[in-house]
C-alpha cells in the first residue's frame, strides 16, 4: 500500500495541523507493514515569522518519507499565505510527478484548514484515478466572509464552487469539529461524516501540572496559540488587563498577524501587567502552564466561531488547571460539558471576563477521564484505521 498524505503543517512545526498530522501519520506507520509507504508532503517550518528551525528537504523513517517544500518568508496576511500556498502545489507536482511514474497510490490523504490543500487533494485524487480523504479543520468560506469580510468578499462565490467540487470528490470526510456537520450536509448529504476531534498530545499528558502555582508577582492569566484576527486578543486583553490591574499578570504566548495590533493596544493604553512572548516548543509550554493560575482561550466574536472546536481546548484541559474561556456556539457547549473547572464569558466582553474569573477555583486537579477520552494517540490510532479501510475497500 501506498498513501499520498498532503499537510501543510508538519513536524516540527509548531500548529495545531502540524501535532494532528505527525501524530496520525505515526499511527499509520504502526498500522501499516514495513513495505507500506506514507508518503508525506509538506513544507519548510514556516508556521511563525519568529520561530525558525531546520529540517531536512528529505528523510525516511522506516516506512514514512517526507518531502518538505521550501516556503519564502511571509507572515500571516492572506496575500502571503495564497503566496506561500503556491510554492508548496509547485513543490508537491514536482515531488509527485517523479513517484507517480514509479508507483501507485492508493489512496490521497489531505489535511486542510484554508481549503487549499483539500482542493490540491482532489485534484491529485482526479490526476492518480485513486481514493481521497479529507480532514477539514476549517470552514473556509465562513472565514473568509467573517474574518476577512471587507477585503475578499469578492472571491467568495469562487471559494464556495471550489468547495464543493472538491467536498464531492472525496471518498470519505472527517470534520475536526461536530459543529461543522450541518454545513457541510448542506453541501453533500449522501455521506457519513466522521468526527475526529483534535486531542491531548502526550508532552501534556504526564507533567505534574500541581509543582508550581501562582507567581511571585501575582496571579497569572496566560494564553498560547496564535495571535490572528480570529482570536481577537487585541479586543480583550487590553481591557482586561487594565481593569485587573497588577495583581494579575497576563502571559501571552505566540506570534500571528494580528500581534502587531496587540502590541500598539497596549503601548497606547499603557497597560505594564501583559507580557507577550515568542512561540516555544512543547516541552517548554509546559513549564509556562506549570506556573499559571489560569489558562485563557479567546475567539473573536464572529459567527463563525459557533461551529469550531478549538485544538487549544484540549490540550488546557489536560493540564487539570482552570480555564476560562471567551467563546460561543459548539465550543461554549463543549467545555461547559466536559470541563469542570471551567468559565466561559462572552467574546470581546471584558466586564463579563473578569466577572468570570469569580467563578473558578484556584487550584490544579488531574482529569484523568478527559484525558482517557481524547488522547492524540487514541483518537490518531482510530483515525488511521478508518483511512485504512477506505484503501482496502
Amino acid at each position: 500500500m501506498r498513501i499520498l498524505f498532503l499537510t501543510f503543517y508538519f513536524e516540527p512545526d509548531l500548529s495545531a495541523g502540524s501535532f494532528r498530522a505527525t501524530a496520525l501519520v505515526k499511527a499509520l506507520s504502526r498500522q501499516l507493514s514495513p513495505d507500506d509507504t506514507i508518503h508525506v508532503v509538506t513544507t519548510m517550518p514556516n508556521r511563525y515569522h519568529s520561530y525558525q528551525i531546520n529540517a531536512p528537504s528529505h528523510e525516511k523513517q522506516g516506512n514514512i518519507e517526507i518531502d518538505r517544500i521550501s516556503m519564502p518568508v511571509h507572515r500571516s496576511g492572506m496575500v502571503d499565505q495564497s503566496v506561500a500556498f503556491g510554492y508548496y502545489a509547485t513543490g508537491l507536482a514536482k515531488r509527485t510527478g517523479s513517484a507517480t511514474r514509479k508507483h501507485h497510490y492508493d489512496v490521497v490523504f489531505a489535511t486542510s484548514s484554508r481549503l487549499m490543500t483539500a482542493m490540491t487533494g482532489a485534484l491529485m485524487a482526479r490526476f492518480l484515478n485513486t481514493r481521497l480523504y479529507i480532514d477539514f479543520r476549517d470552514i473556509f468560506p465562513d472565514t473568509l466572509s467573517n474574518v476577512f469580510a471587507g477585503k475578499y468578499r469578492c472571491l467568495l462565490p469562487l471559494i464556495k464552487f471550489i468547495e464543493r467540487k472538491t467536498v464531492l470528490r472525496a471518498d470519505r470526510i472527517n470534520l475536526v469539529s461536530p459543529g461543522f456537520t450541518e454545513y457541510f450536509n448542506r453541501i453533500r448529504d449522501d455521506i457519513e461524516y466522521r468526527t475526529f476531534t483534535n486531542g491531548i498530545d502526550e508532552v501534556f499528558i504526564n507533567p505534574d501540572y500541581q509543582a508550581i502555582d501562582g507567581s511571585r508577582n501575582g496571579r497569572v492569566i496566560l494564553y498560547a496559540g496564535n495571535i490572528g484576527d480570529g482570536q481577537g486578543l487585541d479586543h480583550i486583553v487590553p481591557e482586561a488587563a487594565a481593569k485587573l490591574g497588577p495583581g494579575w499578570q497576563f502571559w501571552i504566548i505566540g506570534d500571528g498577524g494580528a500581534r502587531k495590533a496587540l502590541e500598539h493596544r497596549l503601548e497606547r493604553l499603557g497597560i505594564n501587567n501583559v507580557t507577550l512572548i515568542n512561540p516555544v516548543d512543547q516541552t517548554r509550554l509546559v513549564e509556562y502552564y506549570r506556573r499559571a493560575d489560569i489558562l485563557f482561550l479567546h475567539l473573536n466574536d464572529y459567527p463563525v466561531f459557533k461551529k469550531v472546536l478549538p485544538s487549544k481546548i484540549f490540550e488546557y484541559a489536560a493540564t487539570g488547571k482552570p480555564l476560562l474561556a471567551g467563546v460561543a456556539g459548539y465550543s461554549r457547549d463543549f467545555i461547559q460539558n466536559h470541563i469542570p473547572n471551567s468559565a466561559v464569558f462572552n467574546p470581546c466582553d471584558s466586564d463579563s471576563m473578569i466577572k468570570k474569573i469569580g467563578d473558578l477555583t484556584l487550584k490544579t486537579t488531574k482529569p484523568l477521564e478527559f484525558i482517557r477520552q481524547y488522547g492524540r494517540s487514541k483518537i490518531a490510532q482510530s483515525m488511521a484505521g478508518d483511512i485504512i479501510k477506505l484503501m482496502n475497500q
